[in-house]
């Protein structure tokens, strides 16, 4: 078995209540079926209160003003405090630590939605590095695509050159990523299976060569297009909000963007550009941003597109994500009168992933939109 990680996983630790954002409010807490077991036994006063406080019907912990019941006025863990950390429950013990499973392969990282990960992930100066190692652990696939794996893994790679190659303008790696992405579904779609090598061979060597297309400022001109931003935020209002703050910044974004119309938005962009963000002074620091948010979003979704065939919506979906963290912040920059920094960065990443990454309506809802989006 193999096994890859990020190079700043294991400096994780929780801040517990310092955090600015505890994750055991807002969500609700699904609990195993060991935990549940363990739970159901737990003598004395708390035991009662323990079953008190689960909805065994759907496994979950009750919450009281969205707060897990178990989650105090100091933002600790009273469960934890009563019985130890071993007694959580794998969600409450294993985040904001993610896994996903592959034939042969495990692959670990930390979610966006966690302040704490956030900060490790977006201050990080370095280009982020995978640490892998191996034993002699075997695991049983049924039905693994095992072939079309390998590829997804070698397209992502080239991916990763592209996303962390910082002589060329973050903008073009973007647009670069969505070429690419789009390519292979169409060989996917087209059967066209032994093409995926080429493709992906040549954006390799495009990732060494460098950017030789003209007219890059008439390519960077449609980042500031008010009508396309326009139809894109629609989607935000599609999606289950999973809590009322979000409501609101949605809320609040569209009236900075785009009540005052298209001219004002063009103004609202160009100033902002030129003041933090892409034609600034802070211009190296603004990509660097972006880039460690690329490389968080592609690692973590890209390759599972081996289960469900589905590599555009996938590749599409982490340059949407990046691109309208950096809109919902410039929003909050626009509303601060520019004096919003990275602590709001940080805040506008962890509270987008917050909805998307936990909620699987959402996640589908978005790919299906950037299906329909290249289709149309």
């Amino acid at each position: 078995m193999r096994y890859s990680k990020p190079d700043y996983y294991d400096q994780f630790q929780c801040i517990a209540g310092r955090c600015p954002a505890t994750c055991c409010a807002g969500w609700q807490i699904v609990i195993d079926e060991d935990s549940l077991e363990k739970y159901e036994q737990e003598q004395g006063a708390f035991g009662n209160r323990l079953r008190n406080s689960i909805d065994w019907e759907e496994g979950i912990f009750y919450q009281y003003g969205q707060r897990c019941a178990f989650l105090n006025e100091e933002n600790l863990c009273d469960l934890q405090a009563e019985l130890g950390e071993s007694a959580l429950c794998d969600t409450c013990r294993k985040y904001p630590r993610h896994e996903e499973e592959f034939e042969g392969l495990r692959e670990y990282s930390l979610s966006l939605s966690c302040p704490k990960a956030a900060e490790m992930m977006l201050t990080n100066p370095e280009k982020v590095r995978f640490i892998q190692w191996e034993t002699d652990e075997e695991d049983d696939f049924e039905d693994f695509d095992y072939l079309m794996f390998t590829q997804l893994e070698d397209a992502r790679e080239v991916m990763f050159s592209i996303i962390q190659n910082r002589d060329i303008d973050f903008r073009i790696r973007m647009m670069k990523i969505k070429e690419f992405g789009l390519e292979l579904q169409q060989c996917i779609d087209e059967n066209r299976f032994f093409d995926v090598d080429e493709v992906t061979e040549r954006y390799d060597r495009w990732s060494k060569n460098g950017w030789r297309e003209e007219n890059v400022e008439i390519l960077l001109s449609d980042f500031g297009a008010p009508e396309r931003k326009k139809r894109e935020f629609s989607v935000f209002y599609q999606m289950e909000h999973l809590n009322k703050n979000w409501t609101v910044r949605l809320d609040n974004t569209f009236h900075i963007l785009f009540d005052r119309g298209n001219n004002e938005y063009i103004k609202q962009y160009h100033d902002f550009q030129n003041a933090y963000g892409y034609d600034s002074a802070n211009k190296r620091e603004w990509e660097r941003l972006g880039e460690q948010l690329l490389m968080f979003f592609i690692h973590t979704y890209f390759c599972g597109a081996v289960y469900d065939d589905r590599i555009y919506s996938k590749t599409a979906l982490a340059v949407f994500s990046v691109q309208w963290i950096q809109e919902f912040f410039m929003a909050q920059w626009l509303q601060q009168n520019g004096q919003a920094g990275m602590e709001e960065f940080l805040e506008t990443s962890w509270s987008y992933a917050r909805e998307v990454e936990h909620s699987d309506p959402n996640l589908e809802l978005l790919e299906d939109w950037m299906e329909e989006i290249v289709e149309s």
